[in-house]
Formats: structure tokens, C-alpha cells, sequence
């Protein structure tokens, strides 16, 4: 059984540039699997720096803001034993050296090692609407592949989940992938 965390990814360029994205990261017993798509600034990112940060964060409007193009900078503070950034509202994360690359044309696989670990606060839990953001945040990443029927009957199925636990960050990151969705069916499907 596959075993994936849902996480932002935090990446720098060879000038330091940093890049914020949600990611899948995929649980192994020597640390994780990060798999994006090419094209892809994260991808490229590792590849030239061999390095990155994982995330964890209960701010769902990380992953909503980042998919819907509404919010992309996001802070960051530097990361303790990489040339790389953290999050700053994340609740823990972890620190990784790309110790193996799987080519692929569509989407490499690069075998991740923890170099270093930090919690900063508990983790209490998502509520319902919390995770139905993050399932939302994955269905508009994949506007492009899936049929519109499909979104549709996820988003409407998601928004009981809104209807019933969610607060005032919950509903704006929920707004911004509403949107996104309209925005992507009035340009016919490509990107705004």
C-alpha cells in the first residue's frame, strides 16, 4: 500500500529563489518520493539543487492559493541545514537532500533523505472542511486531465463538508478554487 502525505513543497532555484507548491509526498522507509510532473518549477528546482523542504501546515489556503494561482507567496524563513526555506506558518518540516533520481519523461521520481527535523506546534486535526479543501486543491490541479462531469460530482460532494465545518479560512481558500474552476471553463479549459 501507498502511503502519501499531502504537503507544500518548498524549493529554491540556484539564486535562491523560492519556490512554494503542494505536492503528494509519498512515504518510504528512508524518507519520501516527491514525483511532479514536467513540466515543473519544483522539478527543476530539485534537479539543480538537489535539496527541498517539506511542509506539513494546517493553513489549507496554502494549497488552495497555490493551485488557484490566487496566492503564491507565501512567507518563508530560511531552513537550518540546507540552502533552502521553510514554510513560516508550518506546523513541522523536514529538511531533504535528493539522494537518487528516477528519470522519466512525464514524471521523475526523486528519492528523498530527511537531513533534519522540526516540530514547531501540535498538529490538532483537520475538520471536515480542512480536508475537503485539500481534496478540492487536488481536483483543480487537475482540471486539464479530468472530465468536467468528474469535478463537478467531487465539488459538490465536498461542499457538504464546507457547508457544515467550515470557518472563515476554510470558505476563502474554498472561494479561490470555485473560482479557479470558473476561470479555467470560461477560457475553454486552458489557462487563464
Amino acid at each position: 500500500m501507498t502511503f502519501i502525505r499531502e504537503t507544500i513543497i518548498t524549493s529554491c532555484d540556484a539564486a535562491g529563489t523560492v519556490h512554494v507548491a503542494p505536492m503528494g509526498a509519498t512515504v518510504t522507509e528512508t524518507g519520501y518520493v516527491l514525483a511532479p510532473f514536467r513540466p515543473s518549477r519544483t522539478l527543476d528546482n530539485l534537479l539543480a539543487t538537489r535539496c527541498a523542504v517539506v511542509n506539513f501546515t494546517d493553513d489549507v489556503r496554502v494549497f488552495a492559493g497555490c493551485v488557484s494561482g490566487r496566492q503564491r507567496d507565501w512567507p518563508t524563513i530560511p531552513a537550518e541545514r540546507i540552502r533552502g526555506a521553510v514554510l513560516a506558518g508550518a506546523l513541522a518540516h523536514e529538511e531533504l537532500d535528493v539522494a537518487a533520481v528516477e528519470d522519466d519523461g512525464v514524471r521523475p521520481r526523486l528519492d528523498c533523505r530527511p537531513v533534519h527535523r522540526v516540530t514547531h506546534r501540535p498538529f490538532r486535526g483537520f475538520n471536515r472542511a480542512q480536508a475537503a479543501v485539500v481534496e478540492g486543491a487536488i481536483l483543480v490541479s487537475r482540471l486539464h486531465l479530468l472530465p468536467p462531469e468528474k469535478i463537478d460530482r467531487e465539488i459538490d460532494y465536498l461542499s457538504i463538508a464546507i457547508g457544515k465545518t467550515a470557518g472563515p479560512v476554510e470558505l476563502e481558500a474554498w472561494g479561490w478554487l470555485l473560482d479557479r474552476i470558473a476561470e479555467h471553463r470560461a477560457c475553454g479549459g486552458k489557462a487563464p
